[in-house]
């Protein structure tokens, strides 16, 4: 058999020996019947293209169609600009485009291929783009090439799909139902990983459900309480159930170190930092943002840690953490990031930034969404010397639209406070006094809901007083703040804590001082989440002191101590307080569990404690109104817990009872044990006593007998003198 040839060997053989194949007609030669003389039709026995390597080799090859239809002379244009879209997101193999052109007009046929280095980033590309808009008359149409054998299988005549029962799904909020309204939380420590329930009125945690190596690193729950996400080297996972805690979804993200939910619990954004083949190139950083229930990423953001470096208020290797922040509410519809005079804001539905540009904020240095509005407040410093004054601005998204601008001059330092309603925002602000040696504090206190968002500023009545901590009352109108005078701060360690209202005693919408509480052992404040009751906690150097402090009232309800306390954290109902001893100490580890009025209720020790997290509760369906009638009639509602509390009090009387019988009949067999054992041995003691055989006390003779002994002699000369 003669050797094969591919046709590009035969006309290179050609060329080489002079023979012009275009003058040949290949199709006048007949070959007899049955041989091909060697032949391969299609070089197919060369390349060996069958439907396993269509089916496995072409996965990383999209078909991108829809495009406009050029001559030749722009045919490059078009070329760099899909080129451009593409790397975007993945690498592009050499001579991995090809956008083919009609033999006749010499024209571009309005579609190309890509082939990219793997199937992921082909994945990734169609996800992204299907349906990207290039122009009004161009909108991507976007297929991966494998897809074309199943779009060919596609039967002439329509059947209709086979309908399947339905199963419903398991509700991953059913633990919201117990029946005892009780509320659950996560402990980590050592190598277990274990969720509660905190049963108060049985005074002790109820064990739900337990796992060893359940997480890397740590767990995390998602806003709204559904999923519990853990972090593994591959990447996270989060879990969740009615019964259980079953693993729902996984998000492949080598090394990931960090991870954030969106406040609707739609995206997980995960962090990574590479370590980079050459020494003297920076570390690569890799977010992706995934669908939490697809799995799918959405968007990736590559670069080095500079590019990240601002935005969050935490961290790791440089990077501010979170990256992205969310736009309040459960939409999920915006999400932002600050680069150097920019920010970035995205939306949700294509993932791209708003009107394809981003923000132009000459300086800016610090931005946050509102908790409930599409609402940006940007900080920008001073420019120019102080020729050009600081400034907070109120942005609408997405028009983009400035709602109100503040002016603010000779500023040291500005950080931004929202109320968790989004009514109002407090800006600290730092200014320099005249002489530019020392600074002192104000505040400008915005009405986001009323007309024109009205200003007034607040500055404390001692101009040398430091704010040490600052924290708006939730779903209310007031807010507490702890200073001291920075001048007598080493002299007088105990600052003092202010109470102010948004809100006068006649309404005039003015803000009002409450009262201020002198020489407190307190440098943090926890607000409870349904309002009106505040911990006032000494943390670090306070070791662990703790103020219940009645707002309405405006009086001390209890004080405790939780020695070394690191952390506190009220649960979602605002019914119970946790305070907690981490493994940065490496003693009494563990947490206390209190009532919102300063009662503790049961304590739990664990070596090497790591986190404690209360699980959330979404937000409640009812109207304030309704929550207003409840209040208003709480005695009614009440009767019945009242009564289950008598029945569980009783109960646990009984259980003491009970305890204290089991003990005393314990007690009383083990003396009669013994009993016995004495009087077996009476024999024994008998002949001990030389055959006295009387085992009572007051049937002996006391005697005092006085024995002398010698305990030591020793002879010595001595000499006498006349």
């Amino acid at each position: 058999m003669a050797d094969i040839m591919t046709y590009n060997d035969i006309e290179a053989t050609a060329a080489r020996i002079g023979i012009d194949l275009s003058q040949l007609d290949l199709d006048s030669i007949r070959l007899p019947a049955g041989e091909d003389f060697g032949i391969i039709s299609d070089d197919e026995d060369i390349y060996n293209v069958d439907n396993s390597e269509l089916d496995a080799g072409f996965s990383n090859i999209i078909v991108v169609d829809n495009l406009p239809v050029v001559p030749l002379e722009k045919f490059e244009k078009l070329e760099n600009v899909i080129r451009k879209i593409y790397s975007q997101i993945g690498v592009i193999k050499d001579d991995g485009f090809w956008m083919p052109l009609d033999p006749e007009t010499n024209k571009t046929l309005g579609y190309c291929f890509l082939e990219f280095n793997t199937p992921q980033e082909a994945e990734l590309a169609k996800e992204r783009t299907h349906g990207y808009k290039l122009d009004r008359s161009h909108i991507f149409v976007v297929n991966m090439f494998n897809d074309f054998d199943r779009f060919m299988c596609v039967p002439d005549q329509w059947a209709p799909p086979e309908s399947k029962p339905y199963t419903p799904g398991e509700n991953l909020q059913q633990w919201l139902t117990d029946e005892k309204a009780r509320d659950q939380l996560v402990i980590r420590y050592g190598a277990d990983t274990e969720v509660l329930w905190n049963d108060a009125r049985h005074l002790k945690p109820e064990p739900f459900y337990k796992r060893t190596f359940w997480t890397e690193s740590f767990v995390q729950w998602s806003p709204l309480g559904t999923y519990l996400a853990t972090v593994h080297r591959q990447g996270a996972a989060v879990w969740g159930g009615a019964s259980t805690f079953n693993r729902l979804m996984r998000y492949a993200h080598s090394q990931v170190r960090l991870i954030d939910f969106s406040p609707g619990e739609k995206y997980l954004v995960t962090y990574s930092s590479h370590e980079p083949s050459n020494p003297r190139d920076a570390n690569r950083v890799v977010i992706n943002i995934f669908d939490v229930r697809t799995g799918k990423v959405m968007r990736d953001f590559k670069g080095s840690p500079d590019d990240f470096a601002t935005g969050g208020a935490g961290g790791v290797a440089g990077v501010s953490w979170p990256v992205f922040k969310w736009a309040g509410g459960k939409d999920d519809k915006y999400f932002a990031r600050m680069g150097k005079n920019v920010i970035s804001v995205y939306e949700t539905e294509t993932f791209s930034l708003v009107d394809k540009k981003s923000m132009k904020v000459e300086n800016v240095m610090d931005f946050s969404w509102s908790p409930t509005d599409p609402i940006l407040a940007l900080f920008v410093p001073e420019l120019g010397g102080g020729n050009q004054p600081a400034r907070v601005s109120l942005v609408q998204i997405p028009a983009k639209e400035e709602l109100r601008q503040k002016n603010l001059f000779s500023v040291s330092d500005c950080k931004m406070y929202w109320q968790s309603n989004g009514e109002y925002l407090a800006v600290k602000v730092d200014r320099y006094t005249k002489t530019k040696k020392s600074t002192y504090t104000g505040f400008e206190l915005f009405r986001i809901k009323e007309r024109d968002i009205p200003i007034e500023v607040l500055e404390l009545e001692n101009k040398n007083d430091k704010i040490i901590a600052f924290a708006w009352e939730p779903k209310g109108h007031r807010f507490a703040v702890i200073h001291c005078d920075n001048t007598n701060a080493n002299n007088n360690p105990r600052p003092d804590i202010s109470f102010y209202s948004m809100r006068s005693a006649h309404n005039t919408g003015r803000v009002s001082k409450l009262t201020t509480l002198k020489g407190k052992q307190a440098n943090a404040l926890y607000w409870s989440p349904t309002g009106h009751f505040i911990i006032l906690a000494g943390l670090k150097g306070f070791n662990g002191q703790l103020e219940f402090y009645n707002v309405d009232e405006l009086e001390t309800m209890a004080t405790a101590e939780h020695f070394m306390a690191t952390d506190i954290e009220w649960d979602p109902t605002g019914r119970y307080v946790a305070t907690a001893v981490t493994s940065v100490h490496e003693m009494e580890n563990g947490f206390n569990i209190w009532t919102f009025n300063g009662k503790l209720l049961y304590r739990i020790l664990k070596d090497h404690f790591f986190q404690f997290l209360w699980r959330p509760r979404p937000p409640s369906f009812l109207t304030p109104e309704k929550e207003e009638e409840i209040a208003k009639n709480l005695k009614k509602y009440s009767k019945k817990y009242e009564a289950e509390d008598q029945d569980v009090s009783i109960f646990l009387s009984e259980q003491d009872r009970e305890k204290r019988r089991m003990l005393k009949e314990e007690w009383e067999k083990w003396v009669a044990q013994w009993k016995q054992k004495h009087e077996e041995e009476k024999e024994v003691r008998k002949n001990l006593r030389d055959g006295e055989a009387s085992d009572e006390e007051e049937e002996y003779e006391a005697k005092a007998i006085e024995v002398e002994e010698v305990i030591n002699q020793v002879e010595e000369v001595v000499a006498f003198e006349e």
